[in-house]
């Protein structure tokens, strides 16, 4: 094809691309389908899931609780920094907004981190994996009235430790051990902890330990505040009476209650989880009791590391996965199948499928007037006979190729003719009249090629 579009580039010539398959005939459908926007994993994710920023950050579809945690903790600390610090900076040391201002951001860094990562969802089955576990399922009596179909646990085997695998019916996966079903969220996450309203999101193998820093940070600001405060008004109250030290701060008396009510709750959460945290378990599993003693049997956690630092090492300072799902990722659509009515358009689709075009004469060169031959064709090249040139077969108006054998063959023999003429033609020397004069510039011989 580059030959031949080099060789009419000077003639007078000009090819008429023709597709072979008529506008009309193509749809707006399949026109939106080719400049449709590429899909994203997270637009199509079948759990109750919120994604952000096109998939980057994750978090659950209750947000409420999430929004007033948050307000909670900017507009107690917004009052401390602004009624409580300028007194203290005076009359203690500046080092206590710098603190505040540390363990403040600290805390709301790794809040943010917890409720916008993903907790380590599993992806679901696809239908051909949900199929194959189907297949491994015993059905072979299913029509008999005493049938019941099997359990759907698989047991393995960790440290000596039998652990069940138990199936999930919306997943339609075996769950790895310690993971679960999230019931708000609808998704299977890996080592399942709990699922947090505070934090807006589940709390799993992924974002575990800045849920953890979070409520260890979060108890050590409330006790910082809370201390703050009540030096505050211990302070106004040396000076003045108790009602005067209310009057002149009574942002420090609200400080003061959020914080008293909060600091117990907090305080023993982060307790909980420190505890958790060196015998390597979770909420989920502390509250089932799945690595307790049951009927006199000994039952101990295969996923322990054996010490109090092991432990806290694999938890909070081990590796952390990547995400499975790949929420950024796009989808990939089916592959179209190409059908073909007849045998020839099928191979003339099959060779481009992208761009069908097709010149009415293709491989023959038609010119109104004498041409010279190609470099490559000169009177000492040998060119093949005209009867060896098979001729292609003539299009149709509408693009494709003609059934009528008539006209076939009417095509047939002028495209034979054509090449006829065009092998006399190239059999004679090239008239000496019609040779172009090659003028030397700058005593360089110009070349003759292109």
């Amino acid at each position: 094809m580059k030959k031949a579009s080099k060789t009419t580039s000077s003639s007078s010539t000009q090819y008429a691309p023709v597709y072979t398959q008529s506008p009309s005939s193509r749809s707006e459908e399949d026109i939106n389908k080719n400049m449709a926007r590429p899909t994203r994993k997270w637009e199509v994710f079948p759990g109750r899931n919120r994604f952000c920023c096109d998939g980057r950050f994750m978090m659950a579809r209750q947000l409420g609780i999430f929004y007033f945690t948050v307000f909670l903790i900017v507009a107690t600390c917004a009052l401390f920094f602004y009624f409580d610090c300028p007194f203290l900076t005076r009359e203690l040391t500046a080092a206590i907004p710098v603190i505040a201002a540390v363990l403040f951001l600290f805390t709301m860094a790794t809040l943010l981190r917890t409720s916008f990562s993903d907790p380590g969802v599993i992806p679901r089955a696809t239908p051909d994996e949900a199929a194959d576990i189907e297949k491994q399922i015993d059905v072979s009596n299913a029509t008999s009235p005493s049938y019941r179909p099997p359990p759907r646990t698989k047991e393995i085997v960790i440290k000596g430790q039998t652990v069940k695998l138990k199936y999930c019916f919306t997943c339609k996966i075996f769950r790895p051990p310690r993971a679960s079903h999230c019931s708000l969220c609808d998704n299977c996450v890996e080592r399942f902890d709990h699922h947090c309203p505070w934090v807006g999101n589940c709390v799993g193998k992924r974002n575990y330990r800045y849920f953890y820093l979070f409520i260890v940070s979060l108890a050590f600001l409330c006790v910082f505040i809370f201390a703050c405060v009540i030096t505050h008004l211990i302070i106004i109250t040396k000076q003045h009476d108790f009602l005067q030290a209310l009057k002149q701060s009574p942002a420090s008396i609200v400080e003061a209650i959020i914080c008293f009510f909060s600091v117990w709750s907090v305080l023993g959460l982060a307790g909980f989880h420190t505890y958790l945290t060196t015998s390597n378990q979770t909420t989920n599993e502390d509250i089932k009791g799945s690595f307790s003693a049951k009927r006199g049997q000994d039952n101990f956690n295969p996923f322990s590391q054996g010490s109090l630092g092991g432990n806290c090492l694999a938890v909070l300072c081990a590796p952390n996965p990547p995400s499975l799902i790949d929420s950024r990722g796009y989808v990939v659509p089916d592959t179209t199948q190409i059908t073909c009515n007849s045998s020839s358009s099928c191979a003339v689709m099959s060779e481009n499928n992208i761009v069908n075009v097709r010149h009415d004469n293709y491989g023959s060169t038609i010119s109104t007037e004498k041409q010279p031959l190609s470099h490559g064709n000169g009177p000492g090249k040998k060119l093949p006979s005209p009867s060896s040139i098979a001729p292609a077969p003539p299009m149709g108006s509408n693009g494709g190729y003609q059934e009528s054998p008539d006209d076939a063959t009417a095509a047939a023999a002028s495209a034979t003719a054509t090449a006829a003429a065009a092998y006399q033609h190239a059999s004679k020397p090239y008239p000496v009249q019609h040779m172009p004069k090659i003028v030397p510039v700058n005593g360089v011989q110009p070349c003759l090629c292109e």
